[in-house]
């Protein structure tokens, strides 16, 4: 809500000066209201610069909206069809977005939040590496399944190496869990764990593209994805299903 300036306070009464004191109070009588009007100026200018920064935010907030809704129907979806979707012109998209990478690569940031958000919450708290690796795999997939067209527009708008450099404290964390999981012999394999790391990256992509070519559903690609890792590095398959299905039926929403 846009602040309002409080009128100027009616000044003080105050005993009649003599002929001396006369002069000096007009001078301050003066030099008082100008401050006051300067204050009260100031203050509708920064209201008035509050209210404005609101208004590009909410705009901002709401292209994005609708650019994800209209990208996730149609990833060629073009500048203008999103500007009319918004019910703004496309200058005012152009405004904060200047061209179409630049607000693709702004949904994608906002996925790599949500990723490393819902990857740290899996890990947290949680000892045993395996079901801290499940868990993980199936959290992220919840958050990124509603992304999944717009990384594949990915390797159009930005690189994947971006992408990768963004999540790096996340693979890095994965690859340590990952690594522990080998010390305790629950994985058999005998890649490093960083390589594992791009392995669980490859499932996780590879599958959401299964989902986009409708191959499978949604659901059952995320919980494919957990155990298709989990045997890939060398846990039995029977161990890896009942671990998943015990995550997926504990965690859901």
């Amino acid at each position: 809500m846009t602040p309002r300036t409080q009128p100027p306070q009616p000044p003080q009464p105050r005993p009649t000066p003599g002929p001396a004191e006369a002069g000096a109070g007009a001078g301050t009588g003066i030099a008082e209201a100008g401050a006051g009007t300067g204050t009260a100026s100031g203050a509708g200018t920064e209201a008035g610069r509050s209210a404005a920064s609101a208004r590009a935010d909410a705009n901002r907030r709401r292209i994005l909206d609708v650019a994800f809704t209209e990208l996730s129907r149609d990833p060629d979806a073009s500048m203008d069809q999103i500007a009319r979707a918004a019910g703004v012109v496309r200058r005012t998209v152009y405004g904060h977005f200047p061209s179409r990478d630049a607000l693709v690569t702004a949904l994608l940031d906002e996925a790599v939040e949500a990723v490393m958000a819902a990857h740290a919450a899996a890990y947290e708290g949680v000892d045993d590496p395996l079901r801290a690796i499940a868990g993980a795999m199936l959290g992220v997939w919840r958050v990124t399944a509603p992304y999944r067209l717009l990384l594949s527009l990915a390797q159009r708008a930005v690189t994947m190496e971006g992408i990768r450099e963004r999540l790096a404290p996340m693979h890095a964390a994965g690859a340590a869990m990952i690594g522990r999981a080998q010390e305790e012999g629950s994985f058999t394999t005998t890649l490093p764990p960083r390589a594992l790391v791009y392995v669980l990256e490859s499932i996780v992509f590879g599958l959401m593209e299964a989902v986009n070519d409708d191959v499978l559903g949604p659901e059952e690609a995320g919980r494919a994805a957990a155990t298709t890792f989990l045997t890939a590095a060398g846990l039995p398959p029977a161990e890896a299903t009942a671990l998943v299905a015990d995550l997926a039926a504990t965690s859901a929403p």
